[in-house]
C-alpha cells in the first residue's frame, strides 16, 4: 500500500522525500513497479526499513552488533551478517574513530601510588573498582576538561564533573559524586594515572576519608587504564565528534545527556553481553538474590 501510495504522489514530491517519509527504501520501491515482491523480498524490506529506524534512534552510534542485538530483543529472526551486509548497501556506518591527545601531566614531585590493580579490569561485584581519568572537550568559549570515574565491575560511569581548568577540585568533584551515588564500603580501590590532580594532597584526603586504597597507572603507560580510555573514545566518537559547542553549557549538556541517558541506561556494551551497564547490574543484583 505505501509503495501504490508513492506512486499517486511522485508527481508532487520526489521518490526519494516520499520513501523516507514512509521509511521504505528507493530500491524495494523500484522493485515494486517491475514485479510483486516476494516473500523473502518482503522480509528483507520490512528488516531494512527496522535497521535504518534503530541507526537513527541511536543518533547513527550503532553498528550491526548493536543493531542486531535490538533487533533480536524486538523478535525479528536474523543473522548479524545479513544485517551487516543491508547496512552496507545502504551505506549506514556506526560514526568514525579520531584521536585524541592526552590531557594529565605527570611531570611533578608529588608522591606517587603503587599500581594495586595491575590490568584486573574483570571485577566480580559493584564497588570493588573504580577507574578514573580526565579528558577535554573543545567549544568557541574554550576547553570543557571532563572527569570521570567508573564501576570496572559494569563499566558504568559512577561519577563525573566538568571544569574550565584540568585541576584537583575537578577529580575531588567527580569522586565525591561517586561517593554519593553509591556509598562503597571501606577498601574500595580508586585507580588513575600518575596525573598531578590524583597525586594532590586534597585527592589524597579525600581518599583517606573514605578509606579507600589508590592506586596509579605505572609511568607513560596508558594500557594500565584502558577501560577508562576506551570510554573516552566511545563519548567522543558516538556524541562529541562533529559537533561545534558554541558554549561550555551546551557541551556538558551533551556530556550528561550521553552518560546519564544513554551510556549507563541503554547503550549497549560488548564487554557485558551487549547489556547495558545499569541492566547488567541490575541483572547481576537478580541473580545472587
Amino acid at each position: 500500500m505505501r509503495y501504490a501510495w508513492i506512486e499517486q504522489q511522485r508527481g508532487s514530491y520526489s521518490v526519494r522525500t516520499l520513501c523516507r517519509v514512509l521509511e521504505v527504501t528507493e530500491q524495494g520501491y523500484y522493485q515494486w513497479l517491475k514485479a510483486p515482491l516476494s516473500a523473502r523480498e518482503h522480509r528483507r524490506e520490512a528488516l531494512t526499513v527496522r535497521i535504518r529506524a534503530e541507526y537513527r534512534r541511536h543518533r547513527e552510534r550503532y553498528g550491526s552488533p548493536r543493531i542486531h542485538r535490538e533487533l533480536k530483543e524486538q523478535g525479528f529472526r536474523c543473522g548479524e551478517r545479513h544485517i551487516a551486509s543491508i547496512m552496507r548497501q545502504e551505506g549506514l556506518r556506526a560514526r568514525g574513530a579520531r584521536k585524541f591527545r592526552a590531557t594529565t601531566n605527570s611531570a611533578h614531585r608529588l608522591s606517587v601510588a603503587a599500581n594495586v590493580l595491575q590490568r584486573a579490569f574483570q571485577v566480580e561485584a559493584p564497588n570493588r573498582v573504580w577507574a578514573g581519568d580526565i579528558t577535554y572537550l573543545s567549544t568557541r568559549e574554550g576547553w570543557l576538561y571532563l572527569a570521570v570515574f567508573l564501576d570496572l565491575f559494569s563499566r558504568r560511569v559512577v561519577g563525573w564533573a566538568v571544569g574550565k581548568t584540568i585541576d584537583t577540585r575537578l577529580v575531588t568533584s567527580a569522586l565525591s559524586r561517586a561517593v554519593a551515588r553509591r556509598s562503597p564500603k571501606p577498601g574500595l580501590v580508586v585507580h588513575s594515572d600518575r596525573g598531578a590532580q590524583y597525586a594532590s594532597h586534597e585527592f589524597k584526603a579525600l581518599l583517606g576519608r573514605h578509606q579507600m586504597v589508590q592506586s596509579m597507572s605505572r609511568k607513560g603507560d596508558c594500557w594500565d587504564n584502558a577501560v577508562v580510555e576506551s570510554f573516552f573514545h566511545s563519548l567522543k566518537v558516538e556524541a562529541i565528534h562533529g559537533l561545534d559547542f558554541h558554549t561550555r553549557k551546551e557541551a556538558e549538556f551533551e556530556v550528561f545527556d550521553y552518560i546519564e541517558r544513554f551510556y549507563n541506561k541503554t547503550r549497549r556494551h560488548s564487554y557485558l553481553g551487549f547489556q547495558a551497564p545499569d541492566v547488567f547490574e541490575q541483572n547481576r543484583l537478580r541473580a545472587v538474590g
